[in-house]
């Protein structure tokens, strides 16, 4: 064979030592391309079990391609991805129960014992249920001064304008009984400053003619001043509130409604 190759090398034309040599070349690069050609077809078996393979799209014929990538599916073998379910809600109370959840709320409240509002509020329990006098855990609370349940009370919604038994807001017994940081807050929550209830009178009303006219009552008329509260509103006799404060007495509370 060695002398076959040296005989070929040596005594052939030189034309046919390029022919065979362009015949080696070619028998080479086309084995070096099947290798090649096999080597994709692996990366590509490999990548599209793992990824889809980006698409070219076009909104429009004047608009250039753009590469996008399929979604890739988050699935298994054993279905869809898995959904998360909504959060549980409370059931809804049978009327009785409720009415009874109710009841101890308001009780808890008249008793002052914020623990215990606050476990049956979380319960579900209505703060702006009323019992057999028409008073509520809010209605309650504002009017007494317990200012932790009034301010629960009002994070779960209580009703600012409900009224009580005497048709008034909570706003009326606290600015009678000058109670002046319950006064910001339910001012502060939006109750009606201007309500009559059906003694007819209003909070300033009742601030000045059912207290003393003391340091007190004089800085709860200055917050129902401010907050908007009308002096000219008349009591069942005709009077307003400047006139009952001269009547009464009390020079510092008609100072402040002559200085509005």
């Amino acid at each position: 064979m060695g002398k076959l190759k040296t005989r070929i090398g040596r005594g052939a034309p030189g034309g046919a030592r390029r022919r065979l040599d362009g015949a080696a070349g070619v028998c080479l690069a086309g084995v070096l391309a099947a290798v090649l050609a096999a080597c994709s077809v692996a990366t590509e078996d490999r990548r599209g079990r793992e990824t889809p393979a980006p698409v070219l799209t076009s909104n429009s014929d004047a608009s250039p391609p753009v590469l996008t990538t399929p979604p890739v599916s988050t699935g298994t073998a054993a279905g869809p991805p898995a959904v998360t379910p909504p959060a549980a809600t409370r059931p809804a109370l049978a009327p009785e129960a409720q009415a009874g959840l109710d009841q101890q709320l308001v009780r808890a409240a008249k008793a002052n014992d914020l623990p215990s509002v606050t476990r049956l509020i979380e319960a579900g329990g209505n703060v702006n249920a009323k019992d057999a006098i028409q008073d509520s855990a809010f209605l309650y609370a504002g009017a007494e001064g317990f200012n932790e349940i009034l301010q629960l009370t009002l994070a779960h919604g209580a009703d600012v304008a409900s009224t009580n038994r005497f048709g008034g807001t909570a706003l009326i017994p606290a600015s009678e009984h000058g109670y002046v940081d319950t006064v910001r807050i339910l001012l502060a929550a939006g109750v009606p400053v201007n309500h009559v209830n059906n003694l007819g009178w209003t909070a300033l009303q009742e601030a000045i003619l059912l207290n003393d006219g003391g340091p007190r009552q004089q800085e709860v008329v200055r917050l129902l001043l401010g907050a908007g509260a009308d002096p000219d509103i008349r009591d069942p006799q005709g009077r307003t509130a400047l006139e009952n404060a001269e009547q009464l007495g009390f020079a510092e509370i008609a100072a402040l409604i002559r200085g509005r």
